[in-house]
């Protein structure tokens, strides 16, 4: 066999490997990311839990436990889709679990103050939320969920209005 019968045979497998290489790295990117916004929908989530139990210790007083465990476990993968001043956002708010804490272990504590850290804890979470909110979901699931909130915010006023 001579070179010129044996090139195109070499190119073409040359050219067939490098197509499964970049196919192959293509589709892995495309896991990654999407086993990444699913973490990120997993923190969105438990941010949003933690949201509502500082509004019953805002509104009520009575503190309960904020969840971190999704935050510990997916943090990698957040780490993968989130630029790091996104991450940071969503950094602040875990941090400040253990202010929720403190407030919720000190007594004779002014309830002004006391409302005050909570309305600032509430923003962080609301910032983490809405920075999630842009990375892990479509358009269209983020226009549902705004809305689905809105019907919720509605729900409760008019339950409010009728105990009241």
């Amino acid at each position: 066999m001579e070179l010129k019968d044996l090139l195109p045979g070499i190119i073409g497998s040359f050219v067939g490997v490098m197509g499964w290489l970049l196919v192959g790295i293509y589709i892995q990117r495309r896991q990654f990311v999407r086993q990444a916004r699913n973490a990120a929908k997993a923190v969105y989530f438990e941010l949003d839990v933690n949201r509502t139990a500082l509004a019953v210790a805002h509104d009520l007083g009575a503190f309960t436990p904020l969840n971190r465990a999704s935050f510990e476990r997916l943090l990698p993968e957040l780490a993968t889709l989130l630029s790091a001043v996104e991450l940071k956002a969503v950094v602040a708010a875990y941090m400040a679990h253990a202010g929720y804490t403190q407030l919720s272990e000190a007594d004779g504590l002014p309830e002004s103050v006391r409302r005050a850290a909570l309305v600032e804890i509430t923003r962080l979470h609301q910032e983490a939320l809405d920075t999630l909110s842009r990375r892990a979901f479509t358009p269209a699931e983020a226009k549902l969920m705004q809305a689905s909130a809105a019907d919720a915010r509605q729900r409760g006023e008019e339950l409010r209005r009728v105990t009241q």
